[in-house]
């Protein structure tokens, strides 16, 4: 017999079993996102006024996904918190952008980061003092 994992109970975990859906059973068998990839680090936020047990068209990971970033989260932290491959909460994030019930806010590109240079220097500086 198993001990218990730390976190959230799943309707779809079995103690002695384990896993009894399969993840790609919860993207219909998609590998990708309807939408471009999610960075790791992308901030996801839901709606406010957006109820997900209201919408019958959700998967409950769908609407635990909702629930989850009623404040702003990375998607690292929602694979977490569900317990579930990145790639799949890339694909569920993906169905929920396409239907507007979730924002996801990149973080800036590398070509908006400091030049290596300055970096340099600034780190130059800290060890001088």
């Amino acid at each position: 017999m198993r001990a218990e994992p730390p976190g959230p109970q799943h309707e779809w975990l079995d103690g002695d079993a384990g896993p009894v859906v399969r993840p790609y059973t919860l993207t219909g068998g998609r590998v990708r996102s309807a939408v471009d990839g999610f960075d790791l680090v992308a901030f996801v936020l839901a709606g406010s006024d957006l109820d997900p047990a209201a919408d019958p068209r959700l998967l409950p990971e769908h609407r635990r996904l909702v629930a989850l970033a009623h404040r702003p989260v990375s998607v690292a932290e929602l694979a977490a918190e569900l317990d579930l491959a990145v790639g799949v909460v890339r694909v569920l994030l993906g169905d929920l952008l396409a239907q507007g019930l979730v924002a996801v806010h990149e973080p800036p590109a590398a070509g908006h980061l400091p030049d290596n240079d300055i970096l340099k220097a600034a780190v130059s500086g800290l060890r001088a003092l």
